[in-house]
């Protein structure tokens, strides 16, 4: 990954708080490597109080671009010049490409989430699906889902002072997309119980399995998993969650959250440089980490 850094080196960055976890700075630099592409990629410590400075910098220093992660996703949306119509959906960015001081905000979760699954050859087109979470990687998973033409989507969430905001923004979603979709208590075991009977893929996007309480799991009955229901899990940290593994022992087909990482990725690499990213030398890279 040793490169000469010259005049014309271009910048690429993650702008989040805290930056210094991530492990996109490794994924890039190998990809901008790999492709020889002249560019580097840094991650940098954001305070939201900097954030609309921090955004112009892009434009000022003629950068590719950047990725956005926490707390910044929602705050930067009125500070770019335009959205996809994903980010517009979902109202989050986690992307901005500089396309010559036009700055357009991206939101690649979603997508990345639907090259996951196409990664363990499940297809969720026409299908019925059910989340469990509401929270901002749900809303992505859950906008592009619908964008890309899932059926039914079943949400469930606990009845928290969040969940009548998310329902106005599930309706929303499913009015311009013309999906099917319902937000529903997550304690009603009756209800999730009749709508994992119904759906081809169940996904947590919750923090429930993340360390250090790998034992605990968002499904309470693991008797409602079968072969047929694919699962896939938004942590990564443990690889292998307590939902996961009832999972695969009921049969089914599943993956964690370090593909949807892995394709989000990917695409912001794409929207940067018009180049494909090695996709298996990344994978392998990340695995090690």
């Amino acid at each position: 990954m040793e490169k000469m850094i010259s005049g014309h080196t271009r910048l690429a960055a993650l702008f989040a708080k805290p930056a210094r976890h991530s492990i996109s700075p490794a994924m890039h630099n190998l990809s901008f490597s790999e492709t020889t592409t002249d560019a580097i990629y840094l991650a940098f410590d954001v305070e939201p109080e900097d954030l609309a400075t921090s955004i112009e910098s892009i434009r000022t220093l003629d950068m590719l671009g950047v990725n956005l992660s926490m707390p910044h996703k929602m705050a930067a949306v009125p500070l770019v010049d335009e959205l996809s119509p994903a980010a517009a959906l979902i109202g989050a960015i986690n992307t901005i490409v500089n396309q010559q001081g036009h700055l357009v905000g991206h939101n690649t979760d979603g997508t990345g989430f639907m090259r996951a699954l196409d990664a363990i050859d499940v297809s969720i087109i026409g299908e019925t699906i059910t989340v469990i979470g509401a929270g901002g990687a749900a809303t992505a998973i859950i906008s592009q889902a619908a964008l890309d033409g899932v059926k039914v989507i079943q949400v469930f969430n606990r009845k928290d002072d969040f969940y009548p905001v998310i329902d106005v923004k599930l309706q929303e979603i499913a009015q311009q997309t013309g999906c099917r979709i319902s937000l529903q208590d997550l304690d009603d075991q009756g209800a999730l119980a009749d709508a994992l009977a119904k759906s081809q893929l169940l996904v947590n996007a919750t923090g429930v399995g993340m360390k250090p309480n790998e034992d605990v799991s968002p499904l309470k009955d693991t008797t409602l998993l079968r072969e047929t229901l694919a699962v896939y899990d938004v942590i990564y940290n443990p690889r292998e969650t307590q939902l996961l593994k009832d999972a695969k022992a009921a049969g089914a087909k599943t993956a964690n959250g370090l593909s949807m990482l892995l394709y989000q990725g990917a695409a912001a690499f794409e929207l940067w440089t018009g180049k494909q990213m090695p996709i298996e030398k990344v994978r392998a890279l990340i695995d090690t980490l």
